[in-house]
């Protein structure tokens, strides 16, 4: 925020410019964000200027014998103590010039860059073949999404062609629902007309058997009855024991005689002849005619659309022509193949002056290795007179009879100081300056881009160009008012969006009109909507077919007495069981004595049981069938003028739906028809769109270049090594001054004296 707004800050050239209480106010601001960097350059400048003005005047301090220049040494009882704490500390100072924060670290920082920058050719040949491949793929994938038009088109097309089954079997499912059923009742009143014909015969034949059955069985029933009447006139009868039983008998045989009396039952002749008459007629033919005719509705469809298809496949055709024609109008090609040509021409001033930059790397990397060396040096004075001081002390020996390698390591000692007088306010002058270098890089560029915040300094309105509200659409779009910002293209970019998203391209070609979907599904709607189709030729049941079923229900079958037919049907054939009065009259005989009277009465049973099995039964199983006839005649004549009409009326109204009101059924039908082909190209334009937003030239690899130019170029190579340098130079830089009096301190301890005073008691 304080960088914004120092950058949108005008200041004058005037005085009072700079006195205006607002700029008073952001200068301080400024001034205390960088108070840190300023108070340690003002340190650092101190350390310049003061250092070598304390060596000159520690250099004539000594020439005047003074500040221990004097080549005189104290013996004191604490000499030894004194002295191994000045080595040490010496020690330990040079020990972390050399190795923790010292010489090393800037000689690891100094190296490091060198091998980053001789390897950030491998990356940026990287970065540029990224961008060719992205920008050699993007016609391609443009050209990939107008070809799959084809595949939008012959689906289209497939659909047309199939318009029968699709369009036609529609229209038929929803007539249907009338048209069936209606269709469906006549032919179940055509299987009842059979029935009543199969009914009627049964009835006749059956009333024909059952009379002349009950003829003869009346008459053998009555030669049976008389036959037992006589012999039971036999004179064994008057037995008295026999007496009982015969009379038993001959007061049972009034049961030998029918019980129904079917003689007397209207025939169904001419009900018989008007259903025949019915069936001269085959209605089950007809109503297959009008299925048939129903279901040839989707080649009717086919037929009467031919003309029509046509004409949209030809729409489709030329909406193919006119979306490559589009593809090739758009500037696309122009602007990928100017930037191919600037990118072409960027690697190569890449590639030549490359090795100018390694080049430089080189000086760079000499230079700073010599202030290393100069921090070496220093260190191995340093270490010459503390190994020299240290192996050559005699402490037997008194100052002005020391050794020769004590005497050294003394001048070692004194020389690594002077050279720390003479170098440390260079070391200084390159450590402030690439502290104040380093430190603001990272604070003002490498933290901002991390979190992003650098790129909301370069959107401010009006910073970089102060008739701009937005630079970037400025300069893409000569419209500063589009609000597009160097934050947001790069959040696209590396969430690898398409280029045509991220740039807000549609404010220089709008693809959503391109794409519009009425542009291009007008004219198929159109053409689709002037589908005219007849289905009039289609009849379900002629007239014909409706007379023959008003003259089946004028049939007379209602006409039919059924309460007489179920009245004898419901009675038994004989007023008694005969099986049942044979055996009784057995179990009778069976009473009487042995003899011809019991044996005749016997067989006299048997010829009842015969009776039974041969005239009985069948007449039994003729009811049993009349029986279910006239039931069914009774149900099929139960308001069956009522029915008839009914199933007419179905049928006139499931014609008149196809005569005249299947039109809003085609409608309907013909709208979802479009729609399903329209949502062909709906579902490609979506897809387009879709593809275009995301994934058509998608642009991650420009955010690469501009993470690998700045975070790890900038950032990783460049800054972070400058600030490990200053680290470890400033830090030898600091820890030459306690070295310097440590050095100096002990070096009286090693150095041979011209003079010595006595023991101090």
């Amino acid at each position: 925020d304080l960088i914004r707004k120092v950058a949108q800050q005008k200041f004058g050239n005037t005085q009072g410019d700079y006195q205006k209480p607002e700029n008073v106010v952001l200068t301080l601001q400024a001034i205390y964000y960088e108070i840190g960097f300023i108070v340690s350059a003002a340190l650092g400048l101190l350390f310049i200027l003061l250092l070598p003005l304390v060596g000159l005047c520690f250099c004539m301090c000594r020439c005047c014998d003074n500040c221990g220049g004097e080549m005189h040494q104290r013996q004191k009882k604490n000499a030894d103590c004194q002295r191994s704490c000045f080595a040490t500390f010496l020690f330990v100072a040079s020990l972390i010039i050399r190795q923790v924060v010292g010489v090393l670290c800037a000689y690891a920082a100094n190296q490091h860059l060198t091998n980053q920058v001789r390897g950030a050719k491998k990356l940026v040949n990287s970065n540029f073949k990224d961008l060719k491949i992205f920008l050699n793929d993007t016609p391609a994938q443009i050209d990939y999404l107008v070809s799959q038009y084809n595949t939008t088109k012959d689906k289209a097309l497939s659909d047309l062609n199939n318009v029968g089954p699709l369009l036609g079997n529609r229209v038929q499912e929803q007539l249907g629902k009338e048209v069936r059923p209606a269709l469906d009742a006549v032919l179940t009143m055509a299987g009842a007309i059979r029935e009543t014909k199969e009914a009627l015969e049964n009835v006749s034949v059956s009333v024909e058997v059952l009379q002349e059955g009950t003829e003869r069985l009346h008459a053998n029933l009555t030669d049976a009855k008389m036959h037992l009447s006589n012999t039971l006139n036999d004179s064994a009868c008057s037995a008295a024991q026999a007496a009982s039983t015969c009379n038993i008998i001959r007061n049972s045989l009034n049961q030998l005689n029918i019980n129904a009396n079917f003689s007397g039952l209207p025939g169904v002749s001419s009900q018989l002849a008007k259903v025949n008459d019915v069936l001269k007629i085959d209605l089950s033919s007809l109503v297959q005619k009008g299925y048939a005719a129903f279901n040839d509705t989707p080649d009717l469809v086919v037929n009467q659309t031919r003309n029509i298809l046509s004409d949209i496949k030809n729409v489709l055709e030329s909406i193919g022509s006119n979306i490559t024609t589009f593809t090739k109008t758009l500037p696309v090609q122009k602007v990928l193949a100017d930037l191919t040509i600037y990118l072409t021409q960027s690697e190569a001033y890449v590639q030549d002056y490359f090795p100018v930059v390694e080049q430089y790397d080189f000086y760079r990397w000499l230079g700073c290795l010599i202030l290393c060396c100069m921090v070496v040096l220093i260190l191995v004075f340093y270490y010459l007179g503390l190994l020299c001081g240290t192996c050559g002390y005699d402490k037997h020996a008194s100052p002005t009879t020391r050794g020769c390698v004590s005497n050294t390591g003394g001048n070692f000692l004194m020389a690594g100081v002077g050279f720390s007088f003479l170098f440390s306010w260079v070391l200084m002058i390159v450590v402030v300056l690439t502290f104040v270098t380093g430190g603001n890089v990272e604070k003002l560029v490498c933290e901002p881009f991390e979190d992003k915040t650098l790129f909301k300094v370069l959107d401010t309105p009006y910073l970089l160009n102060q008739h701009w509200k937005n630079y970037l659409s400025g300069i893409l779009f000569k419209n500063p008012n589009i609000n597009l910002t160097f934050e947001k293209v790069y959040s696209d970019c590396k969430e690898n969006k398409g280029i045509y998203t991220s740039l807000h391209l549609e404010h220089l070609f709008n693809i959503n009109e391109f794409l519009n979907i009425s542009m291009y599904t007008e004219d198929v709607a159109l053409k689709i909507e002037h589908i005219q189709i007849n289905l009039s030729k289609i009849i379900l049941l002629d007239e014909i077919g409706k007379e023959n079923l008003l003259n089946f229900s004028s049939s007379g079958i209602e006409g039919i007495n059924f309460a007489a037919y179920l009245t004898e049907i419901n009675k038994s054939v004989t007023k008694v069981d005969l099986l049942s009065f044979a055996n009784d009259l057995e179990a009778r005989a069976d009473q009487l004595p042995k003899g011809a009277l019991e044996n005749a009465l016997k067989g006299h049973a048997n010829n009842i049981r015969m009776i039974h099995n041969q005239q009985v039964i069948p007449l039994e199983q003729a009811m049993s069938t009349l029986n279910q006839s006239i039931r069914l005649l009774k149900r099929t004549s139960s308001e069956l003028m009522v029915k008839v009409k009914n199933v007419i009326s179905a049928v006139n109204a499931a014609q008149l739906l196809i005569n005249n009101n299947a039109s809003v059924v085609i409608v309907q039908e013909t709208k979802k028809y479009m729609d399903t082909i329209v949502g062909y190209f709906e579902q490609y334009i979506e897809w387009v769109k879709e593809s275009i937003a995301m994934e058509v030239a998608a642009c991650k690899p420009i955010a690469n270049v501009i993470d690998t130019a700045v975070d790890i170029f900038l950032c990783s190579y460049i800054t972070d090594s400058v600030n490990t340098f200053w680290f470890g130079l400033g830090g030898s830089s600091i820890f030459l001054i306690p070295a310097i009096i440590f050095a100096v301190k002990l070096s009286k301890y090693y150095r041979r004296m011209d003079t010595e005073d006595v023991y101090d008691e």
